[in-house]
């Protein structure tokens, strides 16, 4: 299914009629307070995932390299990195509230965009729909980027171009500024379903196919969310944590602690797919015989446990 989802967002037909599609009347109305569901990928969306988890990454090698480099107290220590929201591709896939409000041109009341804020980091993203022109490649990166929309019947398609460097996991993955994505959004009721569709020719070799739910909260309230930078721990003016090629100690970690084979680990295109299994080896060490972290994460509307 991940195949033929993957190859369907990804076919030129697609990106070119959305490329070439003008405004059009909207089919459904998104605008309102929507609270997220986390019933798919809680672990990696809430608690966060391991490092060294590259599973159902389609990373390349240098997409790789730069992961294994990552350090976690970089957050604590360049305080730069400390009040960095998520990017637009990644946004709607944190732990946060979310408004849409539709924009309308005054005389006609058409609707010309859907501006999105979200609860983290005062995050804030525009999807226009009245068919205005891309800006130039060489214009400015933004943590959201550029997003047009256009409809097909009821699903709104959006293409969003000219992001900054941000993340696709929140255990060091990259994203480069070269990247793109693509987004499906479908209403049923009062709930949103978001397909994400990221490409990012640095990074990954395939694209890479995500969905976040979310359900209408008409009684919301959303606050402020200011972000203030702090020294956390002690270290060096010019420190930046990092591990050099080959020495992060702790890429074998979720290996050990599920019982996988520590290949399986490294992510990579084919680890998307179910046919994996049937090649994959076998592990190091065999699985535990209890789960002992992240137990029934999201059961019952709950936490995870984690020992």
């Amino acid at each position: 299914m991940a195949r033929f989802v993957s190859r369907f967002v990804g076919a030129a037909t697609l990106l070119t009629a959305m490329a070439t599609a003008g405004p059009a009347a909207a089919q459904a109305d998104f605008s309102g307070h929507w609270a997220p569901l986390f019933h798919e990928d809680h672990p990696e969306r809430l608690p966060g995932p391991e490092l060294g988890d590259y599973l159902g990454i389609p990373l390349s090698d240098a997409g790789r390299l730069r992961a294994d480099s990552y350090d976690a107290d970089r957050i604590s220590v360049v305080q730069e990195y400390q009040c960095r929201p998520h990017a637009g591709d990644y946004m709607m896939r944190g732990l946060s509230n979310m408004r849409v409000d539709a924009i309308r041109d005054p005389v006609t009341s058409r609707l010309i965009a859907y501006h999105l804020r979200m609860g983290f980091q005062e995050m804030e993203r525009t999807i226009y729909l009245d068919g205005r022109p891309r800006p130039s490649a060489n214009a400015p990166h933004t943590w959201s980027g550029f997003s047009v929309g256009t409809w097909q019947d009821n699903v709104l398609n959006i293409y969003t171009t000219h992001l900054k460097d941000n993340y696709i996991r929140r255990n060091g993955i990259p994203a480069s500024d070269k990247r793109t994505f693509t987004e499906h959004w479908v209403r049923h009721g009062n709930y949103l379903t978001v397909q994400t569709v990221i490409t990012d020719p640095a990074i990954l070799t395939e694209p890479l196919v995500r969905s976040q739910s979310w359900v209408l909260d008409p009684t919301q309230q959303m606050g402020r969310d200011i972000c203030e930078t702090a020294a956390e721990v002690p270290h060096a003016a010019d420190a930046v944590p990092n591990h050099l090629p080959g020495t992060n100690p702790f890429l074998h970690e979720v290996a050990d602690w599920y019982g996988l084979p520590a290949e399986a680990t490294r992510g990579g295109a084919a680890t998307m797919y179910p046919e994996y299994r049937k090649t994959m080896g076998k592990p190091a060490n065999p699985p535990p015989a209890i789960c002992v972290r992240y137990c029934n994460c999201g059961l019952n509307g709950g936490g995870c446990n984690l020992q």
